[in-house]
């Protein structure tokens, strides 16, 4: 079986002009035509969050040169600026929505900047973009007790199915924060297949609930895009992400474990 390594790209915003708390994560419009751009002279072949692990799981046939093109959260330029941009070069792409972002009936007014509303999200449907989940409200799941996170999950794929006529098959985790226990109960709640991010390129044998990706980000130039997703020299640009990442990683389980001596003494 061919462990192909797929660098699957993961965006959040693509804005002119993003606020604080969304900007270093974004991407500016012509900045994102560039790298499409560069996609295609490459001859990358963008496929699904769906495709690419149906074809592992099956062990079916994938372009000679797979790329996914992910987007998280549900940031409105994903219609504005990157949809034209992906239906020029007929790229597939994945959309994780996080469900009570989204402007409308569900919206618990936690979106970071301005969002999609409903009416964008089945444009994007339509033009073939798959939607997948990214929870209700975008917590830190591994910190969440069983209810809160089956909630988290099932309010998602429930909000999802009932504005789209589908339900999503697929899943990112929030700020790539997963556990064995987390990746068990989204596999329970019915998603295929989940990312990460771990910025890695994709491999077959990392399993379909712990792909990682690749973070594009407003500093990410044309040069080093090229090397990311050629897999060049990713570890040394993700270094200091990955030292940052191992210290919080401990942090955060120390919490786990305090929460869970209290609730053992309730």
């Amino acid at each position: 079986m061919s462990d192909q390594p797929v660098p699957i790209l993961m965006y959040h915003s693509v804005a002119t002009a993003p606020n604080e708390a969304t900007r270093a994560l974004s991407v500016a419009p012509e900045a994102f035509r560039e790298q499409m751009a560069l996609l295609a002279d490459l001859e990358f072949t963008p496929v699904t969050t769906a495709d690419l692990a149906r074809s592992w799981r099956e062990s079916g046939p994938l372009p000679e040169r797979p790329v996914l093109i992910t987007f998280d959260d549900g940031y409105e330029g994903v219609h504005r600026h990157a949809l034209p941009v992906l239906a020029r070069h007929g790229f597939a792409s994945t959309l994780f929505l996080s469900t009570g972002w989204i402007r409308g009936a569900h919206d618990t007014g936690g979106g970071l900047d301005t969002m999609l509303d409903w009416h964008q999200v089945r444009d994007l449907v339509d033009a073939g973009v798959e939607i997948g989940g990214h929870s209700h409200t975008h917590p830190q799941l591994d910190q969440l007790p069983d209810d809160a996170l089956w909630f988290e999950l099932l309010r998602c794929k429930e909000i999802i199915a009932d504005e789209l006529g589908a339900r999503p098959v697929s899943f990112a985790y929030p700020y790539g924060y997963s556990s064995r226990r987390v990746r068990r109960i989204v596999r329970e709640a019915g998603f295929d297949q989940s990312l990460a991010v771990g910025n890695a390129l994709a491999r077959r044998r990392q399993g379909p609930y712990a792909l990682q990706r690749v973070t594009v980000r407003r500093t990410t130039g044309v040069e080093e895009f090229e090397r990311l997703v050629q897999g060049r020299a990713i570890t040394r640009t993700f270094a200091r992400d990955r030292a940052l990442t191992k210290g919080y990683a401990m942090v955060r389980r120390a919490r786990q474990v305090r929460r869970k001596a209290i609730r053992s003494r309730v």
